[in-house]
């Protein structure tokens, strides 16, 4: 049987601005008040992306929300820098192919798997506006076609 995933947070936004050229999962090193706000889904990845600090991969501008049942001085910064676990050699290849011109690494989910905080990194290089035009223009014509498709059968 496959391990159950529990899917916590997407970054939506991600696949209509970068094309995905790879991807990799990577755990997250948090608090205990981080991983009840996970489990309660209040967690942002809109802007978020990673960078690699002394030899470590890190995830900035995640925004996961202090955790709603704990006093105030007990509770984590909601945008501080979260530290991957991942693999030298994984960390020093991603980091060379980042360096690369246009691209860049970039959450899009954030997951439990076996109990454990899971990130999924995609490697990405930046659409620009005219890419993000056909893609819809694309996803247009799809709709248009089942649509036509769809009236036929009924």
């Amino acid at each position: 049987m496959a391990d159950p995933i529990k899917l916590v947070a997407t970054n939506r936004k991600a696949r209509h601005e970068y094309h995905i050229e790879e991807t990799i999962e990577a755990g997250l090193a948090l608090k205990g008040t981080e991983v009840k706000s996970l489990r309660e889904g209040r967690v942002n990845l809109q802007d978020a992306y990673c960078a690699p600090e002394n030899g470590e991969m890190y995830l900035y501008n995640c925004h996961i929300s202090p955790y709603r049942h704990t006093g105030a001085h007990d509770n984590h910064d909601p945008l501080r820098p979260r530290k991957l676990l991942m693999h030298r050699r994984e960390i020093l290849r991603w980091t060379q192919a980042a360096q690369q011109k246009g691209y860049t690494i970039i959450p899009l989910s954030i997951y439990f798997k076996k109990g454990k905080a899971k990130v999924e990194l995609a490697l990405a290089r930046g659409k620009k506006l005219y890419d993000r035009r056909a893609d819809i223009a694309e996803r247009e014509a799809q709709r248009r076609l089942e649509r036509v498709l769809k009236g036929r059968r009924g």
